[in-house]
């Protein structure tokens, strides 16, 4: 049975797209549950995945059937691609990634645990993303730059050079902003 843990008490014994919400997730998890986090913050999906692997629940993937994947594509654990999103030949994702409505992570990109590709970005081949990335909505990263750690791309940015982690850029074509 699918069901829904959260630590927000105002959502217990309600239901969430059709399925209860049965308590706080400490209360509900246990060694050998099957979860998968989602929640679109890095730090937070990062944090709350490793305190469930800690006590033994086992991670699973949601890739929806409207996703494009290739067959040689690798995943790590707990990653969600959405409807409409494409994942192509040699990419490799890390634990935990998100993979967007309508995003494209094209031929041998590599992203690092915990990165989110927001709906409609699109990484053009061998981009390499490190751990917590955000590429924003719209974003267009261009082949072969490197985003570094905790780095933020900004929504409809155009990214054509390496980015260093925890920089936050905007704009097209991109430019480094104040955090």
């Amino acid at each position: 049975m699918l069901a829904f843990a959260d630590d927000d008490a105002a959502l217990h014994e309600r239901e969430m797209l059709g399925r209860p919400v049965l308590g706080s997730v400490a209360a509900i998890v246990r060694a050998g549950t099957p979860f998968h986090v989602a929640i679109g913050h890095n730090g937070a999906r990062s944090r709350i995945f490793e305190q469930l692997r800690a006590v033994g629940a086992c991670p699973f993937s949601a890739i929806h059937p409207l996703a494009s994947m290739s067959a040689h594509a690798t995943l790590g654990q707990s990653v969600f691609v959405a409807a409409g999103a494409v994942v192509g030949p040699l990419a490799a994702l890390g634990d935990g990634v998100i993979v967007n409505h309508a995003a494209v992570v094209d031929h041998d990109c590599r992203l690092g645990d915990f990165v989110h590709i927001a709906p409609g970005a699109t990484l053009a081949g061998a981009v390499t993303c490190g751990r917590c990335v955000l590429v924003g909505a719209g974003a267009n990263v261009l082949p072969g730059v490197t985003i570094g750690d905790n780095a933020v791309i900004g929504a409809g940015a155009v990214v054509v050079k390496d980015v260093p982690a925890g920089a936050v850029v905007v704009g097209v074509p991109a430019r480094f902003q104040e955090r």
